[in-house]
């Protein structure tokens, strides 16, 4: 049997099994063995080199290209822009969330974007919240899947880039997704009135090639945001994850400053003023208490 190599793209990974596009179609293939014991996991957005045979188009992924960033949870890899999805309102927003996940993409290196969905129920509640993010300097958009407002702007973020959607469930990932590229039809659920957070109707990861260029990957919902799987586990490197508090960090008065209550600090003078939002600095300090006595060897684990 005749094996030849090629270059591609990673589209998706399940049970050990990798759809990768080349300039010759989709192939299906394995990962080698030494992948396993070197503890390396091919994710989606992947470049790799795969050795496979035209009768079945399959074989074997022997090599995996440098990365420029990537994510754990959701394995995801080179992304240019992460979509952090959120709802105006079924379920409510929550600011540590959205906070959490702005923080984990610039912290490896991927731009965030801010999406507020289901404008047509409540969206001028969030506006505080949107301003608040549009005053850190992040790009902020207010959606309706039903209105189909917002629905452009999203659509020419997403052209030429790869890009993932990442939110709670319940917050219409999928549902804007299809209403931004009807021929992806992802399932799609509701947000269960008893528990007051959606069902997750995303599995795996994919990435879906998009007809104006690029790609995107629709994610599995959460409920929960732990700090440890997004290499949020240093204290002293998580003020550079809120990028319009970074800079304020060197005028403090204390170089031991934590920014979350000390006298001379720069950023809380920053919030007073209004330069900095209230709700964002509140996430800061939530995280900073959640993470300050993470161990060195937790952190290790936490970056794997």
């Amino acid at each position: 049997m005749e094996y030849r190599e090629l270059d591609g793209l990673v589209l998706k990974c399940v049970g050990g099994f990798y759809t990768v596009e080349t300039p010759q179609g989709l192939y299906t293939v394995t990962a080698r063995g030494r992948f396993r014991k070197e503890g390396v996991s091919p994710y989606a957005g992947d470049r790799v080199r795969i050795s496979v045979t035209e009768a079945d188009r399959t074989g074997a992924l022997v090599a995996i290209g440098p990365r420029k960033n990537g994510l754990v949870r959701p394995p995801l890899a080179n992304l240019d822009r992460l979509f952090v999805v959120c709802a105006a309102r079924d379920p409510v927003p929550v600011p540590l969330l959205i906070d959490k996940a702005v923080a984990a993409a610039e912290l490896s290196g991927i731009e965030p974007v801010v999406v507020f969905t289901k404008a047509d129920l409540s969206g001028r509640s969030v506006g505080p919240l949107l301003e608040g993010y549009r005053l850190a300097g992040l790009a902020c958009c207010l959606t309706s899947s039903v209105t189909g407002e917002g629905v452009e702007e999203i659509r020419g973020l997403l052209r030429g880039r790869v890009s993932a959607f990442m939110g709670n469930s319940g917050v219409g990932k999928s549902t804007l997704l299809n209403a931004l590229f009807p021929e992806l039809g992802l399932k799609t659920g509701e947000v269960s009135q008893k528990l007051g957070r959606g069902r997750h109707t995303t599995r795996e990861v994919e990435l879906y090639k998009l007809a104006g260029g690029g790609y995107v990957a629709d994610t599995p919902g959460f409920s929960t945001f732990d700090l440890a799987r997004y290499r949020l586990t240093d204290k002293e490197q998580l003020i550079h994850g809120f990028r319009e508090m970074a800079p304020l960090g060197g005028d403090c008065q204390f170089s031991s400053c934590s920014h979350t209550c000390e006298k001379g600090c720069a950023v809380l003078q920053a919030v007073r003023q209004g330069q900095v939002a209230r709700s964002r600095h509140e996430s800061y300090v939530q995280m900073y208490q959640e993470i300050k006595d993470v161990k060195q060897w937790q952190q290790k684990k936490g970056n794997v």
